[in-house]
């Protein structure tokens, strides 16, 4: 199936139906502005609209009773919402009724199952025009006389379009006699709104008709029915996309789009085979118990059926007295229901299986065909539309079997959930005649309660726990009055209101009953952003599955079913695992036995990319049984849908496990694969008796309190805090905070700093407009303590980090609490192998609460292995923390790893072999090379004190048949050596040296805010000004490149400049005919980039110190500031003393390409000094024109504080005075906070 064929065609075929269907509502006035009135020359049977051409568009007959029936719809639609969004509604409605049909009609033709067998909207020979139109009187459609004469003459004209159109709508008013739920009559503004071409190749006929390979729709050619779902999941791509994006709730129309998700065919089948082909197996050893079950499965083909495991003596007699209720079992008991069946999938192939049990009784296929859809499958949904393409589906299913079948007699029992509001108690008044008075009463009093319980239906779906009720008398209850006369009918509604009951009282009856089986794969969302109905219904009726709406379903179906039934499903993951589903967890394993599990983890369905949705399939027998083994198949691993099916089938990461062994494991996950010795290591105590893991602030306003540590002043910064009573009264406002951030092991991620002045004064007393306190100062005794940490949440898996004391540590940097030695003998096992197999159970997906640590048992070992550990995990500390603090985003950074210490340079001095040593330590090569064999040696060495410490927790724990000690490349958290970003970073120490932030004299952050200390700066002087320009050529004697050269010399000295150079220019790799070119590309295109991602942080985005003025494209003007160093007269003086000096230059430039074109007789010379001077002009004009924004701002004066951080002072600094924005930084879009 070319399901990128499918899913281009369906999208754009939903935009081409809604843009046509729009179009021809707005021919009759109704637009998504509103609807205009018909012009006063309009009569009673005819209607003219002005469409802004010469002569109006005008409508007659039939149509202006549809065009008012339109405009019905969507008045009574926008009582409930705005005009825009019913208008937008009702066109996307008829857009989809129509996709519905032709996608119906295309199956039916290219399998040759019309009535006519005469194809519609293609032709058995090729040709572009449809054989209906070609032969439309020998399709066995009914003319009139008129109609026959306007199809003559229309054809004459050779408006086949027309012609279409009409043989078209009677082709679905005769569908309707065999698929009536599908094609309903057409004489309502659907028809009236039709707008199809079948001769124009850009028109949604043909498209369907070439785009999709017709053997994809053909069954005998491999096509199946299952198309129909595809085309319907990828038709609702933009609108799910569309509910996504927005803000708020998810109303009941989105919730079929948002929730939509077609089930890949492989984990249908493995759930339809065994559930029902589970109970015939039974049925079959029942029968003869010498039967073996796996070769019963291989007779019928059902190669994803998986046999039960070997079972202890006793439980397998306890399952053969169960076989025995299966003895007297026939095909026609076997029902099952799909209360989530959306396109019908898992019915079809449930119809499949249920035609080989019955085969395999004897029937024939055109009884069973009949027999099935009479009792065996039922199916529900909340999206009619959904409904239509599961009932047309499965009709197929049928009409493969019995060519009889559809002959307007047979049915399936699928519904689409309808709501009863709206049937009044004038309208029940008009009912029930016919009943006995007691009969009436009882009847009137449980039809209102029925009404009641289908209130809103919709929001509900098929979650609604129904009473079981009298259905007869229900049904001839809703029979109108045949006494009360037809205008008491009209004027009650009782008519239609009798058949609205009807259709709900056969769902009602669907949904109270009780069923052999249960299979769907349900909504994934969480009951809280739809509407405040469903969300409080989900807490009342189902508290221990309330988080999301697969839970709910997964209680749900199992009241669906009988003792001894089967429940099959495909469900998010979360609710083996979480603490949220613990009373669930609980709930289903005294009540069920989990028969077998697929568990595909992420990636399970190829339509939805990344790791959030993280999938498991199951079969739960509605009956515990004790120390049952299920089969567990375990294919995390696999990259995508075929993957995992090719594990399915290797079987090498299947389990056998008991329910019997989650108990004891805390919060009882579903730790299936979990070996006897690995569940051992829970009979120890857990982290919490011997360590204290726990939750920290919540400030309520991350944006007002939280910064990254290099946006603020150094002066309130206060990095040796102890307690939260030595914050008060230091006149600091900044002190470290602990986030959590990205997968780290050891030490680092010290990026954050709150605002705790005065014991976090200002967070402790942050309340909202209705006087709550919006933060959340929890556990504040253990503030600014020594721990250990680790991300709440983290793709990569579990990392724990040593935090020195002096931090504040928030929720998502949740952290453990402990005396020494214990705290580096946790953090080491945090780190280890066992840990994370430990973990791996405890929490299997992206997060990691406290109480999932506090969970880990702990082992505590002999006191040799106890010093040994401690030692090793010191020695990781301190590897991890020298590597974090060779770069400048970390506080405690002193010098680049590559800049000559000046006891380097003294000492070299100071030898007879001077000269030959300076020049080795004036090469920048050979520092590189240093630092990277430092880089690998510390890489190395961490690597093997991980793996040691895996050996020594392994042997603690017991685990060496479980576990292997080696440590991949990738889970080592301190970089190697990388020659181009360690040449940037060294570039970027460089221009933080010409800026004054780093000194080439003293080590450390020498000046970020505060009082400048000139006499710290005695090796290399910072830029006066705070002014570093950027040119493209060589223009100013200051200019970055310059600056870079003199520093290059004042480090390396000046022999190896020009070395050093070529070094710099070829690690980088930008264009340039020589070095100094290559290094001015980089400064002009690619520095401030990369400064923007060195001085960001994930999740808080771009936060650059050194800040870019840009006049445009043109290159015209840039030039770099330091932040920490800008006042009020900054940008004046880049004005003034920069950039007007830069239109100088131009304009003088400009000048000599000028005379050089004039006056030169090289052509050559010629051409090249007039495409220079155009480019100097373009540079020019940009400039002046970026000269008026930077005035505005100038005279402006703007004050910046530190303290409001980048994002906010990046907009501030370019707002002037008057309140206009002028552009004038670069990116700011994506660095500025919002207003």
């Amino acid at each position: 199936m070319n399901k990128t064929a499918i899913k281009n065609f369906a999208i754009w075929a939903r935009n081409k139906l809604i843009a046509d269907i729009s179009y021809r509502a707005g021919l009759m006035g109704i637009t998504a502005d509103g609807i205009q009135k018909a012009l006063p020359q309009s009569t009673g049977t005819t209607e003219f609209y002005d469409i802004g051409t010469a002569e109006p568009y005008s409508i007659s007959g039939d149509a202006v009773k549809q065009r008012k029936s339109l405009v019905e719809k969507i008045r009574a639609k926008e009582k409930d919402t705005t005009y825009q969004t019913a208008y937008k509604y009702v066109i996307e409605e008829v857009a989809y009724t129509w996709f519905n049909r032709l996608i119906a009609v295309r199956f039916m033709e290219v399998n040759d199952y019309l009535p006519s067998h005469i194809r519609v909207l293609s032709s058995d020979s090729g040709k572009m025009e449809p054989d209906l139109v070609t032969t439309p009187f020998d399709a066995g459609l009914s003319f009139k006389p008129e109609e026959e004469q306007e199809i003559f003459r229309l054809k004459q004209e050779n408006k086949l379009d027309e012609v279409f159109r009409l043989l078209f709508i009677k082709q679905c008013n005769v569908l309707n006699e065999i698929l009536p739920a599908l094609f309903e009559k057409t004489s309502d503004y659907t028809e009236l709104l039709l707008n199809l071409s079948v001769i124009d190749q850009d028109g949604v006929i043909y498209h369907l008709v070439h785009d999709i390979p017709e053997a994809d729709f053909n069954i005998e050619q491999g096509g199946q029915v299952e198309i129909i779902g595809w085309l319907y999941q990828y038709y609702n791509t933009e609108p799910k996309n569309e509910a996504f994006a927005k803000s708020g709730k998810i109303s009941k129309e989105e919730i079929p789009a948002v929730t939509q998700l077609f089930t890949p065919d492989w984990i249908v089948r493995y759930m339809v085979e065994n559930s029902v082909g589970r109970i015939w197996i039974e049925h079959l050893r029942a029968l003869d118990e010498t039967k073996d079950e796996a070769a019963l499965a291989a007779e019928f083909g059902w190669k994803y059926y998986l046999p039960e495991a070997k079972q202890e003596p006793e439980v397998e007699e306890k399952l053969r007295e169960l076989r025995k209720e299966r003895a007297a079992l026939t095909p026609e008991q076997i029902t099952m229901i799909d209360p989530c069946m959306g396109s019908g999938h898992i019915l079809v192939y449930g119809f499949s299986v249920l035609m080989q049990i019955y085969e395999s009784a004897g029937y024939g296929q055109r009884d069973a065909a009949k027999s099935i859809l009479e009792h065996n499958l039922f199916g529900l949904d909340i999206d009619d539309r959904a409904y239509q393409m599961a009932y047309f589906a499965v009709m197929m299913k049928a009409r493969e079997y019995n060519r009889r079948i559809l002959n307007g007699e047979n049915t399936c029992k699928a519904y689409a959930i309808q709501e009863s509001n709206g049937i009044t108690d004038a309208a029940l008044g008009d009912m029930g005649g016919s009943l006995s008075e007691d009969e009436r009463k009882k009847a009137l009093k449980e039809i209102k309660s029925l009404i009641a319980e289908f209130k809103d239906a919709k929001e509900y779906g098929s979650i609604l726990n129904i009473e079981k009720r009298d259905w007869d008398l229900l049904r001839r209850f809703a029979v109108p009055n045949v006494s009360i006369g037809q205008l008491s009918l009209d004027m009650n509604g009782a008519e239609p209101a009798a058949n609205w009951l009807q259709e709900i009282i056969d769902i009602a009856e669907v949904m109270a009953d009780k069923y052999l089986l249960s299979i769907t794969n349900p909504p994934y969302m969480s009951p809280s952003v739809g509407s405040d109905l469903l969300n409080e219904y989900v807490k009342h009726e189902y508290p221990d599955s309330k988080t999301d709406m697969f839970a709910v379903f997964i209680e749900r179906c199992q009241k669906y079913i009988f003792r001894y039934g089967y429940q099959a499903m495909i469900t998010q993951h979360a609710w083996m695992f979480l603490s949220g589903y613990e009373n669930l967890r609980e709930k289903l394993l005294r009540r069920i036995t989990i028969c077998n599990m697929v568990h595909l983890g992420a990636r399970g369905f190829d339509e939805i990319a990344g790791e959030v949705v993280q999938t498991t399939s199951f079969v739960f027998r509605n009956l515990p049984t004790e120390n049952y083994k299920g089969i567990y198949l375990r294919l995390l691993n696999g990259a995508n849908e075929s993957e995992k099916e090719r594990m399915f089938f290797e079987k090498q990461y299947q389990y056998e496990s008991s329910t019997n062994d989650y108990a004891k494991i805390p919060s009882m996950p579903i730790g299936y694969w979990l070996s006897q010795e690995l569940l051992r290591a829970f009979d120890n105590p857990a982290l919490s008796m011997m360590a204290s893991a726990k939750v920290g602030l919540q400030t309520g306003d991350n944006e007002s309190f939280v910064r990254v540590w290099f946006e603020v002043s150094k002066i309130k910064l206060f990095f040796d805090v102890r307690s939260t009573e030595e914050t008060i009264g230091t006149h600091k406002k900044w002190f470290p905070y602990n986030k959590g951030g990205s997968y780290r092991k050891w030490y680092g991620n010290n990026d954050y700093i709150v605002n705790w002045e005065n014991d976090g004064f200002a967070i402790k007393h942050n309340y909202d407009s209705k006087g709550k306190l919006r933060s959340r100062p929890q556990n504040t005794d253990s503030y600014f303590k020594q721990s250990i940490s680790w991300s709440k949440i983290s793709m990569n898996g579990l990392a724990f980090r040593f935090k020195p004391a002096g931090h504040v540590f928030d929720v998502a940097g949740t952290s453990v609490f402990a005396q020494e030695p214990l705290v580096f003998y946790l953090l080491g096992l945090g780190n280890s192998v066992v840990a994370k197999a430990i973990t791996a159970v405890l929490s299997p997906t992206l997060n990691y609460e406290v109480g999932h640590i506090s969970n880990i048992p702990v082992v505590m070992p002999s006191e040799e292995k106890l010093n040994r550990v401690v030692s090793i995990v010191k020695e990781n500390i301190g590897f991890s923390k020298a590597e974090w603090d060779s770069f400048e985003a970390s506080w405690d950074f002193k010098r680049h790893p590559l800049v000559l210490l000046p006891s380097q340079k003294e000492d070299a001095l100071a030898t007879q072999f001077a000269k030959s040593r300076m020049e080795k330590l004036g090469s920048l090569q050979w520092h590189y090379e240093r630092w990277r064999e430092e880089c690998e040696e510390r890489f190395k060495d961490l690597k093997a004190n991980e793996e040691e410490l895996n050996r020594i927790f392994i042997d603690i724990y017991g685990l060496q048949d479980e576990l292997t000690p080696e440590v991949e490349g990738k889970d080592v958290t301190v970089r190697r050596a990388d020659l181009q970003r360690d040449i940037k970073s060294l570039l970027s120490y460089a221009v933080g040296c010409m800026f004054g932030r780093y000194s080439l004299s003293t080590e450390g952050l020498t000046y970020a805010g505060g009082t400048w200390d000139a006499s710290k700066y005695f090796t290399f002087l910072p830029d006066e000004d705070n002014v570093i320009p950027i040119t493209d050529e060589e223009y100013l004697e200051d200019d970055i490149v310059s600056r870079l050269c003199t520093w290059l010399k004042v480090v390396f000295g000046e022999s190896t400049l020009e070395a050093n150079l070529d070094f710099i220019a070829k690690a980088l790799g930008n264009k340039g005919d020589s070095s100094r070119e290559v290094i001015r590309n980089y400064f002009l295109n690619d520095f401030f980039k990369d400064h923007c991602q060195t001085y960001s942080v994930t999740g808080s985005g771009k936060r650059p110190i050194y800040w870019l003025f840009d006049s445009g494209k043109q290159n015209g003007f840039k030039a770099l500031i330091y932040l920490h160093r800008y006042n009020a007269d900054t940008i004046g003086n880049l004005r003034i003393d920069y950039l007007h000096r830069m239109q100088r230059i131009y304009e003088s430039e400009i000048s000599r390409m000028q005379d050089m074109v004039d006056h030169s007789t090289n052509a050559r010379e010629v051409a090249g000094a007039t495409k220079r001077r155009e480019k100097l002009q373009k540079q020019l004009k940009e400039c002046r024109e970026y000269d008026e924004k930077l005035a505005h701002l100038a005279l402006s004066r703007i004050e910046l504080d530190l303290d409001d951080g980048v994002k906010v002072n990046y907009r501030k600094i370019q707002t002037a005075s008057d309140g206009k924005f002028y552009e004038v930084l670069a990116d700011s879009k994506n660095i500025m906070a919002k207003k």
